[in-house]
């Protein structure tokens, strides 16, 4: 199994330890090739909306020579694995936030790539408010079209891992190699409804509303998408 790993955060804390044991359950079901990127590091810069890869190809983005490693990591592996504390009141952390958003282009509407319909991600959160962080992320994979997402939220209630009562860590550990465990038997599925809707709903709208002229619709075009599903 090829796994890109998105490490939310370059501190080697409470969420590096949750995913160090689930990558360790998952390397005893099959031999497992990691690309890991720790953000913001891999990803020093902020997305300045400036719409450039929306509208043509991506190469245009002037963070390119960042994001370009990253997409191909994304589209030659088999499984996506999105890990992030909870931050403040808000979601994810911000390095999680500057990803998504650098790949917006990869939504249904603009430029789809069939190998993401295909493919498995897992989204694994650390803090009290996990609930909050998984939602967003599970949202941009679904426009993505990754049609099955996996989620764990562990709500800690302490600052440190190993603050935690034994009997409480153990517990996590033992659900986080079980859902390890269920997300490498999580077998192809059918696409969701929500991605039907979204091509269909996308279909309509490029031609439209945005016409010929435009990059998305050409894209489209070329790959035969309006005649086919990518998936």
């Amino acid at each position: 199994m090829n796994l890109a790993v998105f490490h939310g955060s370059p501190r080697k804390g409470n969420t590096y330890r949750a995913t160090g044991i689930f990558l360790d359950e998952l390397k005893k079901q099959e031999d497992v090739k990691l690309t890991e990127f720790f953000l913001p590091d891999a990803l020093p810069v902020f997305c300045t909306g400036c719409q450039l890869c929306l509208g043509g190809p991506r190469e245009r983005c002037p963070h390119t020579r960042y994001v370009e490693p990253i997409l191909q990591a994304i589209l030659e592996a088999d499984a996506l694995l999105f890990t992030t504390p909870h931050h403040g009141a808000c979601s994810m952390s911000a390095g999680m936030k500057s990803l998504l958003d650098h790949l917006d282009f990869l939504t249904m509407n603009v430029t789809p790539r069939g190998e993401l319909f295909r493919m498995k991600a897992f989204i694994l959160t650390t803090a009290t408010g996990s609930a909050a962080a998984i939602g967003p992320i599970r949202s941009y994979l679904k426009n993505w079209g990754v049609n099955r997402v996996d989620a764990l939220g562990i709500r800690m209630f302490t600052d440190k891992w190993d603050k935690m009562p034994e009997k409480k860590r153990t517990g996590l550990e033992r659900k986080l190699r079980k859902r390890a465990r269920r997300f490498y038997a999580l077998a192809p599925g059918r696409a969701p409804v929500s991605a039907v809707f979204m091509y269909h709903m996308s279909k309509m709208i490029l031609r439209k509303y945005v016409g010929e002229e435009a990059y998305p619709y050409q894209y489209w075009k070329e790959r035969g998408y309006f005649d086919k599903r990518p998936f």
